[in-house]
């Protein structure tokens, strides 16, 4: 049967065209049904006792007296007598209780009733008699038993098989009496595997050079470019950023942003580089612990520092850090091992094997990040440390220059040192002297002054914005000569807090003083701030942090290396609202008590290690002036290093700095510890191999072993899922006892096999799916195979599904020529509608307006698009709110597509752009450009009839611009590229219009 489409158009007053796309099926040549195979005790009856029953009836719970922990005591029954009549499901009572029947109650009591499915499987099942496995008790869940690779089964049909996976899926399809599905149209497959492979829809030169290959593996040589495109890691880090809850901010009230699009960019790098999955996770998980760690190991252990921050005032701290240390657990075991331990946070898991003790066993290998759970306030940026400065290539290259010319002209001062060592020796000797003469005598501090407040207009503009006293070079003559209205304060005294009168809202304070010394001496003092604190001695910037807070003690503490005479002493405090105030107090004076110590003994007889640290203390505390010039060269190079690196992003890593014990939490409170436990993994699982560490590294390692039953058969049920909509057990998420069992278990053992034993080569088993014959049938389905098969568990035909939004929306910028194909960077910020994140401005502590991207950043591809938890993309309307770990999508048909893909500004600029190059390069015929423009967004050209409808709806629009051409101006002014002026344009409008149209179709929408 030929497959028809019919498009319907209706036209808006703005010029908004929608298609609807209609399809129907060929039908499914089936077979005489063969017999159900006998049921699977333990893959199938297993698991729905156990969610369905066992909360009540098993794992030590006897409701009624009825136990199902054994086939004896489910036998034996309850108080309501036995529930099985083996052989006979009409006389069984369990099969009574969970139809309702009898005026009892419905079970499971409390909960939905069974589905028709369910009710079947345990039908049949009892009426085989109930097979139970031998011995009392139920045997090992199927997941966590170590695959072996299955035998490849034989089929009939040998001819359609072009690999192993095809001779699984086939010889169940023989069985179920049902043949596979025709090859796709070619460039229905074209466009299929492109979509899946790189995100984007292939282009006419692609669509051209594919149709004229007619060598036999022009489809392998089609897969060869896109496992090798630059654009294949971008598309493959989609699910792995759901995965580890990747954002750009941390969330809650404060919302402060991160710099963790470094990780996003390693991800993508990785991917490309087809990294294997056993580096690649061990890397993510433990890459800072790894021997001679590299900068990008340590970027990679960003995975498990995406969790949201609570930077709230009322935040505490750790309570903060154990909610991070319990989303760690639930993301490391999520996606790496399929498994809900989660649920053994509070108590033992109810239907899986992992105790409360497993599951704190394993969050030990995680509680030793020197973390406090909550973020430092202040600014645009709020980094919870440890984090690393993490540029581009082009800035590493830069800081690693910086490091050679300081090591350089360490090695000059060095030599000038060694020229001159005689007159240096002499000048230590003095220095010696009146360091020891000089040790009682304290510094004199003068009284304060206060200038200000100055006002701004946010709280990150009043820290950055330097006001009238930092404007002062010689701050001393602008205080002496009256041009700055100092007041002074002789009642704050030193170790105390103290408010600052007349401070507002986003506003500075300056406070000033002088320090008289007789000698060269340090002086370390204790600072405090509410809100942020600056500090300048001698006009040299010494301290900045942009901190949001309340004024304590010892928040910032500094040394001040002063010489003998008067230094000036400046301090900003940037208040955000409320009260400001500091904090001052000197902790320490003089020459530390160490380095006197040592200045107490003679030169002659210091061991070598004293008279090294004395040389080093007085060199960088009052350097002799025939060397000074030498060191200000080397100081001057690592202040100009220390600069760059403050503005290069901080990615957040893992460390393991801070050891800590671990405690049970009873129910789960973090403020109730239980007993102690070391770190292990689960006790149901094969245990660490002899020889790994047991830490983090230890654990990634455990968890790539070759024993582990999980991590592969997890891995290859994703990639399954990724090309067919489905994984091969649709709860990817959870391959637990009450998992949906595997359609095809032993081609899912046969795959994690060969994805293990391959080198877990990530491509070669992806290409291993996509070239199969199973991938490349025909998604068209006949009514009787929909009834059949309605989710494609069989694998009859090919898989059919609506795209993803940021893929619609990288679709819809490379249809039109508008997409930027530039691979990683800071993220941008597409159009979103207008005032977004004015919500969040509710504190004023930044400004939240939402900067608008100009020029190419518009057209980034979705991935680099900034994710604000607190307000996500408001065109990303399907996906994960990267807030938890997420691995299984649902795949939609939302209302959204067409309220975003009709009015979006993307969308609508898409069309007129798209509208513009068809007209320009398809010459002048209708039919021509409206074929060109379908052919760019579905790969395909449209038949007459489509064709028919698509000029119809052209004609409309061009009736309806033409009565009103103010709204064809309007139209055409829809996002920044600006209209081509050498177009009539009203026919671009109409044009335009159209192919929003295309945009919208069912085709254009879904992977087909």
């Amino acid at each position: 049967m030929v497959r028809k489409r019919q498009l319907f158009f209706s036209l808006f007053p703005a010029a908004v065209l929608a298609v609807t796309l209609c399809t129907a099926g060929l039908p499914a040549i089936a077979a005489p049904v063969k017999p159900t195979p006998k049921i699977d005790f333990a893959r199938q009856v297993q698991p729905l006792l156990k969610a369905q029953c066992f909360q009540c009836h098993g794992a030590g719970q006897k409701s009624g007296g009825l136990s199902m922990d054994s086939r004896t005591a489910f036998l034996k029954g309850g108080a309501s007598g036995a529930p099985l009549t083996p052989g006979n499901s009409g006389r069984s009572l369990l099969v009574a209780r969970i139809l309702g029947h009898g005026g009892k109650p419905r079970m499971p009591l409390g909960f939905a009733p069974l589905s028709p499915e369910q009710i079947s499987l345990l039908r049949s099942w009892i009426d085989e008699g109930a097979p139970w496995p031998a011995g009392a008790a139920v045997k090992k869940h199927w997941a966590y038993i170590k695959p072996v690779r299955p035998r490849i089964p034989t089929v009939k049909d040998r001819a359609w098989v072009r690999n192993p996976i095809d001779a699984f899926v086939l010889s169940r399809l023989e069985r179920e009496g049902l043949r596979p599905s025709p090859e796709a149209d070619p460039v229905i497959l074209l466009r299929r595997v492109t979509l899946d492979l790189t995100g984007l829809p292939p282009t006419p030169k692609e669509i051209d050079a594919y149709l004229a290959d007619h060598s036999p593996n022009a489809y392998d040589k089609v897969v060869t470019r896109l496992l090798n495109s630059p654009h294949y890691g971008e598309r493959m880090a989609l699910p792995w950023l759901d995965a580890a809850r990747y954002a750009d901010s941390n969330g809650f009230q404060q919302d402060g942003d991160t710099y963790q699009y470094v990780w996003r960019d390693w991800v993508i790098r990785a991917l490309n580089a087809n990294m294997p999955f056993d580096q690649f996770t061990i890397k993510q998980l433990a890459g800072d612990l790894l021997p001679h760690a590299t900068l990008q190991d340590k970027i990679a252990t960003g995975f498990n520092r995406c969790a949201m921050l609570n930077g709230e005032g009322g935040a505490i701290p750790e309570e903060a850090r154990s909610v991070i240390l319990f989303d760690r657990v639930d993301v490391t075991a999520t996606t790496f091992l399929g498994i809900t331990l989660a649920c053994a946070q509070c108590h033992d898991h109810k239907y899986d094997p992992f105790t409360q003790r497993d599951y704190y066993s394993f969050l030990a290998f995680f509680n030793q990040v020197p973390e406090t759970g909550v973020p430092p306030g202040g600014g645009q940026y709020r980094i919870a440390e440890p984090a690393i400065p993490a540029g581009n290539e082009a800035q590493m290259a830069t800081l690693r220059q910086f490091e050679a010319e300081i090591a350089a002209a360490k090695a000059r001062a060095s030599y000038y040192e060694q020229q001159h060592a005689k007159e240096i020796s002499a000048s230590q000797a003095r220095w010696e002297a009146s360091a020891l003469n000089g040790a009682g005598t304290p510094a004199k501090l003068q009284p304060w002054y206060a200038a200000g407040p100055f006002a701004a207009n946010s709280f990150d503009a009043a820290f950055d914005t330097p006001s009238e006293p930092e404007k002062k070079v010689d701050l001393a003559t602008a205080y002496q000569e009256g041009r700055l209205k100092w007041v002074e304060h002789p009642e704050w005294t030193d170790g105390a807090a103290h408010a600052l009168p007349l401070a507002g809202e986003n506003s500075a304070t300056y406070l000033y003083r002088v320090i008289h010394v007789d000698h060269s001496t340090p002086l370390s003092v204790s600072l405090g701030s509410d809100d942020a604190i600056k500090v300048w001695l001698d006009s040299k910037l010494i301290l900045a942090d942009k901190a949001m807070r309340a004024v304590a003690p010892d928040q910032e503490k500094v040394t001040l290396q002063l010489s003998p005479g008067d230094h000036h002493l400046l301090l900003k405090i940037v208040n955000a609202a409320g009260i400001a105030g500091f904090y001052f107090n000197v902790i320490a004076q003089g020459t530390p008590a160490d380095i006197l110590a040592i200045l107490k003994t003679e030169p002659g007889a210091r061991p070598a290690p004293d008279s090294a640290k004395i040389h080093d203390y007085f060199l960088a505390n009052d350097p002799p002036i025939v060397l000074k010039d030498r060191l200000k060269d080397v100081s001057d190079l690592e202040k100009q290093r220390d600069d760059f690196q403050a503005s290069l992003p901080r990615v957040m890593i893992m460390s393991d700095a801070q050891p800590r014990k671990t405690h049970i939490f009873e129910r789960g409170n973090y403020l109730s510890l239980g007993p102690l436990v070391h770190r292990n993994t689960p006790a149901c699982l094969p245990p660490m191999p002899a020889g790994y560490p047991k830490n983090r590294l230890g654990l990634a390692r455990w968890i790539m072993s070759p024993d582990n039953p999980l991590t592969a058969r997890v891995q290859v049920n994703r990639y399954w899922q990724l090309f067919f909509g489905n994984g091969l057990v649709k709860t990817s998420e959870n391959l637990g006892v009450q998992c949906d069992p595997p359609t095809y278990p032993k081609l899912l053992d046969w795959l994690a096999v060969e994805f293990r034993e391959s080198g877990w080569n990530v491509k070669d088993i992806q290409r291993l799916i996509v070239t199969s014959a199973t991938y490349r049938q025909s998604s068209k389905v006949s009514p009787a195979l929909w009834r059949r098969d309605p989710e494609n568990r069989l694998l009859a035909r090919g898989a059919r599904f609506r795209l993803p939004s940021p893929i619609l929306r990288d679709l819809a910028l490379a249809a039109s020529g508008l997409l930027d194909p530039r691979i990683g960077g800071k993220p941008v910020y597409p159009y979103q509608p207008k005032g977004i994140w004015d919500g969040l401005a509710i504190t004023h502590e930044r400004d939240f307006t939402y900067p608008q991207s100009t020029g190419r950043d518009l057209y980034r591809r979705s991935i680099y698009t900034f994710w604000r938890r607190t307000v996500a993309p408001a065109d990303m309307f399907d996906t994960s709110t990267r807030t938890t770990c997420k691995v299984r999508l649902p795949i939609t048909s939302s209302p959204m597509y067409a309220l975003t893909t009709l009015n979006d500004v993307t969308w609508v600029e898409a069309g007129r752009v798209l509208a513009a190059h068809v007209m320009e390069e398809a010459g002048p015929d209708p039919n021509a450009r409206l074929s060109e423009a379908f052919r760019r967004i579905c790969a395909r050209r449209p038949d007459p009839d489509e064709l028919h409808i698509l000029c119809r709806g052209l004609n409309r629009a061009l009736a309806d611009f033409r009565a009103d051409p103010s709204a064809a101006a309007a139209y055409l002014k829809e996002g920044a590229t600006p209209p081509d002026k050498t177009l009539d344009p009203v026919q671009q409008a109409a044009y335009a219009a159209v192919c929003l149209a295309i945009f919208n179709l069912d085709e254009a929408l879904t992977r087909e």
